[in-house]
């Protein structure tokens, strides 16, 4: 009778895009729920202003700053914000789909808000509406864009500028950002090849080194900033478990030949623009999220982590970019060249800088599924440093500093790696200048 039902089940036809759509939003009305449990609603509220009004540059938990309810209610917003935007503008569920709302939701736990992202967003919309195209070919731009609104939340704190300066000054530098981000995004993908899966990382990384000297040669600097929540393990381990436990079940209930198709996307490369919803289907991306979900989970335990609101990010990242990228295949060696240079440099595998840097390394995951497990440890070890310290630059105003990071390593390391690999390339002159 079970085999007759579930046969049923799975032959009743493909989903609808309602019904992606809906799947989908269950996972912020998941958290949503959790945290409404967790807190009394009066605490969440006071728990949301908190969120707006503290300054959210790199380190800033949510969680520590506005309880737990309010972290997932406000990344919960987010994310339904995200995923109905889409909706609504007539797309098709796609990998990107899953990446950008997935992400929305993470850095919504430690930087982003329901208050400080909508310039930017205004910003890619002139963008599209001055060169008379559809916003829809830049919509996923915008909300990666949204990695720099700390600024604006910045800017809208400067204690010495009235009310009247601070506000139009902060929407105005968010239009600014959202409109240069299109074609700078584009271009900083020519210069690593797709082999940093965070590229609006890496241009967000360039605009706000721009950015944050321009505030400093007017006397705006921002401190070393470091709030991070602990003793919530158990209870996290358990929503992200369960949650990654049920995509890998469900994605089994509504499809056959999941574990063969799940194989094909370890086959992979995982290159930057790769869209496993289009060539592999709905049902295998959710196995392969809910796998990478659960390993990503357990390292972070293993290692001696802290589950709070900046590592949940990191590791709804990690799930968000396994529809366009990201497989056990070639995340696992880059993390381990992460926790191989914590044995021999100077910080420790489970500080916080460190466990974003292991979770967030994965943006060269593309490394490794090309040129296998030795470049992809190298990779990790080399990110690592670098993630460490490029952040100074612009303050911890880019919540992306890793795909900034990982822009640099994979400019850097990959032309060597294809050298050292096909001695038959050469650096030409005309080329080299």
């Amino acid at each position: 009778m079970t085999g007759q039902l579930l046969h049923k089940f799975r032959n009743h036809g493909p989903l609808s895009r309602r019904t992606k759509f809906l799947i989908l939003a269950l996972v912020p009305v998941y958290f949503m729920a959790a945290g409404l449990f967790l807190q009394p609603v009066n605490e969440v509220l006071k728990g949301i202003i908190t969120i707006i009004r503290e300054p959210d540059f790199l380190i800033t938990d949510y969680i520590a700053i506005g309880g737990i309810g309010a972290a997932f209610v406000n990344a919960g917003v987010m994310a339904l914000i995200s995923i109905a935007i889409v909706y609504y503008l007539g797309m098709e569920m796609s990998g990107h789909t899953i990446t950008s709302c997935f992400l929305m939701f993470g850095f919504s736990l430690f930087g982003k808000n329901i208050l400080n992202i909508w310039s930017i967003m205004m910003g890619v919309c002139l963008y599209a509406f001055y060169h008379k195209t559809s916003v829809t070919r830049y919509i996923y731009v915008g909300f990666y864009g949204t990695s720099l609104s700390p600024i604006i939340t910045q800017l809208m704190t400067v204690g010495h500028l009235p009310l009247a300066v601070r506000l139009p000054l902060s929407i105005l530098v968010g239009i600014i950002i959202g409109f240069v981000l299109p074609p700078l995004s584009t271009h900083t993908h020519y210069s690593h090849k797709g082999y940093s899966l965070y590229n609006v990382g890496f241009a967000s990384g360039i605009i706000a080194t721009v950015i944050v000297s321009l505030m400093r040669s007017f006397g705006l600097q921002t401190e070393a900033r470091l709030i991070w929540s602990t003793g919530n393990d158990v209870l996290f381990a358990r929503l992200l478990l369960g949650l990654f436990g049920g995509m890998i079940v469900f994605s089994c209930l509504i499809a056959e030949s999941v574990w063969k198709r799940y194989m094909e996307i370890w086959k992979t490369y995982g290159l930057s623009g790769t869209d496993y919803v289009k060539s592999e289907g709905f049902a295998p991306t959710l196995f392969n999220m809910g796998v990478n979900g659960i390993a990503s989970t357990l390292i972070v335990l293993l290692v001696g982590g802290d589950l709070n609101g900046p590592t949940i990010g990191g590791i709804f990242t990690i799930v968000g970019f396994s529809a366009t990228g990201k497989h056990l295949r070639n995340i696992l060696p880059v993390m381990a060249g992460v926790i191989l240079g914590s044995f021999v440099k100077t910080w420790n595998i489970s500080d916080p800088s460190a466990m974003l840097a292991l979770l967030l390394s994965t943006t060269l995951a593309p490394i490794a599924g090309e040129f296998g497990v030795v470049a992809g440890v190298l990779a990790g070890f080399l990110h690592a440093s670098v993630a460490l310290n490029v952040g100074i630059v612009y303050g911890g105003m880019n919540l992306y500093n890793n795909g900034f990071a990982g822009g640099i390593i994979a400019m850097f390391l990959v032309p060597v790696i294809q050298s050292v690999r096909d001695r038959r390339a050469r650096a030409r002159t005309h080329d080299s200048l």
